[in-house]
This record gives structure tokens, C-alpha cells and sequence, in this order.
């Protein structure tokens, strides 16, 4: 049976590196760890799993992993987290993974070697295999607001179909007939929820109401402005009336570039938002938006994570908690 140090010798590597690329894979760089994986299947080298099983330290501290803290929502779910551990006193170790899923990884393994009972995330990437190693080898973990394919884990998040439904709702009730959606869906299986809701109520409505699905790169502002530019160039007819954005993000940078070009909010376009972050209600226009409730999610995200590390035996089946979403009506829609 090969050992772990018949792969360093046939990678030309230390055994050192073969046990990072196992454990930490994003210490090793990437023509390294493709060496290293291609003489583990040449000499069907099989890990110890015992050995590769998580041990967290004594210190009761949870990591939190948060995808972008540049964005005010994130932020805030971090903030809900922390004033749970405050008042159970455990110890908080935060990450930013900036949109960033190489990063992201980097982060895991620091939080790993720290040896926390367990890991909070908002994922840059909810289907990463990396998360799904953790998970194999028995880190605590609970996702918050974005949850991979398979789900077989502990999260927490909100019912983004029903957010859709609501915007859109709003918006037909406003008698709009030409309504867009501002979004990435074939990117985000979040903003994918958010745009099928604000479909089903399109298609469900009486009468010509059509809903353009224009394509954002990004969550940003500087996205938004950069749509509202290119909205703001069309003639009056080939404008939506309204758009529903699938962040607040967007929704404020659009509503900036639509005014700096001289249209109305809501007079020529409508903007509706998603999340309700604390700048939503600040703007030039309040923003009408799907409010989030953005502090529950991180305190409900370690209460769950209290019941994992509190428990006895193995890790127990997936529970999931669906929050509910919320209209918020100001002055932009």
C-alpha cells in the first residue's frame, strides 16, 4: 500500500506538501497540486481519514467567512453573528473573501488551522468542492444566505421567490407594463429565485406586460450606473417603466446615473431594490426595495451553529431555515 511519502517521492515534492494539498490546498500552487493529485491516482494512494478528521481547539471561537464585507448586507449578517457569540462568549474570527472564491479558500484553511468549533459562511461559491471537503471531514459549518446544490448541510436564508413576487407584485399593481429585471440569474442561483418570483407574476397578470432580463456583471454600483447609462440612452418606448434590481447595490447606482441623465425617479423609471440595506433609505430617492432581515440571518446562523457544537456524536442531518422577505415602499417606486 503506497504511503503518503511514495507520492512525495513520485511528485518530487515533501511529504509536507502532499499533506497541504489533502488539508490546505490553497497553500500549494496549482501546476503543484496537479502534480501532487496525479501520483495519488498513479499509486491509488488513499489518505488516512482518521488523521484527516477535524479537531477544533479548546477556545470556543467560531469563524465566519463573508463574502464581500464591501457590501452593507454582508456586513450586517456579520454583525447579527457577532452579537450572538458576544452573548454566549465565544470568540469570533472574521474573513473577507471579497468576491474572491481563491481567497475564500485561503480563508477556510487559516480558519481550519486555527482549530474554531466551527465555520459560518456566505460563500462566494456554494457549490465549491472545497466546502464539501470540510464538510467530509467533519468541520461544523452553517450557511447563511447562499446554499450549494446538494443542501445537505445547515443553513439558514431567505425565500428569494417570494422576494421576487413581491417586487414584481408591486410593480403590476402600479399599473407598469414594460418592467426589466436587473441581474446575473445564470450566475447566482439566488438571483435566480428573485427573477423566476418576478416571472410568475408577470405571466399570471392580465394584459401586454412583458419583463427584459438585463444581464448586470457584478452586484456593484459601478454596475449600476453603468446600466443606468445604457437605459438612459434608449428612446422613451424601448424603456422599462420600472426595474427591479437584484440587489440594493445595483438599484442605488442606477437610480444615480438614470438622475444624473436627466430622468425622473419614478417619474420616467421606477427602481425597485433587494435587500434594504441601511443606505437604502438615505439616497436622493428612497429606495423602495425587498427588505432582508439581514440581522436575524447571522443570529440565527449561530444559534444553529451552537446546537453543532454543542452536540454529541456525529454531525447531525441538514436543517434549513427559510426566513421570510419583506416590501418596503419609499419614494423610488
Amino acid at each position: 500500500m503506497a504511503t503518503i511519502r511514495d507520492v512525495a517521492t513520485l511528485a518530487g515534492v515533501s511529504a509536507g506538501t502532499v499533506s497541504n494539498v489533502l488539508n490546505r490546498p490553497s497553500y500549494v500552487r496549482a501546476e503543484t497540486r496537479e502534480r501532487v493529485m496525479q501520483a495519488i491516482a498513479e499509486l491509488e494512494f488513499i489518505p488516512d481519514q482518521r488523521s484527516r478528521q477535524f479537531r477544533p481547539g479548546r477556545t470556543h471561537t467560531i469563524g465566519i467567512s463573508v463574502a464581500e464585507l464591501g457590501n452593507p448586507f454582508f456586513v450586517d449578517v456579520a454583525l447579527g453573528a457577532e452579537e450572538v457569540c458576544r452573548e454566549n462568549d465565544l470568540g469570533v474570527v472574521l474573513c473577507n473573501s471579497g468576491y474572491d472564491p481563491t481567497l475564500e479558500s485561503h480563508n477556510l484553511d487559516l480558519l481550519v488551522q486555527q482549530r474554531v468549533q466551527g465555520i459560518i459562511i456566505t460563500p462566494v461559491d456554494e457549490n465549491s468542492s472545497r466546502l464539501e471537503s470540510l464538510k467530509d471531514r467533519g468541520v461544523p459549518m452553517v450557511f447563511v444566505d447562499r446554499v450549494g446544490d446538494d443542501r445537505d448541510v445547515w443553513s439558514v436564508g431567505v425565500d428569494d421567490r417570494e422576494g421576487g413576487r413581491l417586487a414584481a407584485r408591486h410593480l403590476v399593481d402600479r399599473g407598469h407594463r414594460r418592467i426589466a429585471f436587473l441581474g446575473h440569474p445564470h450566475r447566482s442561483p439566488k438571483v435566480k429565485l428573485r427573477y423566476q418570483g418576478a416571472r410568475e407574476v408577470v405571466n399570471q397578470s392580465d394584459g401586454d406586460i412583458t419583463l427584459e432580463l438585463v444581464s448586470a456583471a457584478s452586484w456593484t454600483v459601478e454596475e449600476g450606473r453603468r446600466v443606468g447609462a445604457q437605459l438612459a440612452a434608449r428612446p422613451g418606448d424601448k424603456r422599462p417603466t420600472a426595474v427591479f434590481c437584484a440587489n440594493d447595490m445595483l438599484a442605488l447606482g442606477l437610480t444615480q446615473e438614470l438622475l444624473r441623465n436627466g430622468l425622473s425617479v419614478p417619474g420616467d423609471i421606477a427602481v425597485v431594490g433587494y435587500d434594504d440595506i441601511e443606505w437604502a433609505g438615505v439616497g436622493a430617492v428612497p429606495l423602495t426595495t425587498i427588505s432582508q432581515p439581514r440581522t436575524l440571518l447571522g443570529r440565527t446562523a449561530v444559534e444553529m451553529m451552537i446546537r453543532l457544537i454543542n452536540r454529541s456524536g456525529p454531525l447531525p442531518e441538514a436543517n434549513h431555515i427559510i426566513l421570510k422577505p419583506e416590501l418596503v415602499v419609499r419614494d423610488s417606486a
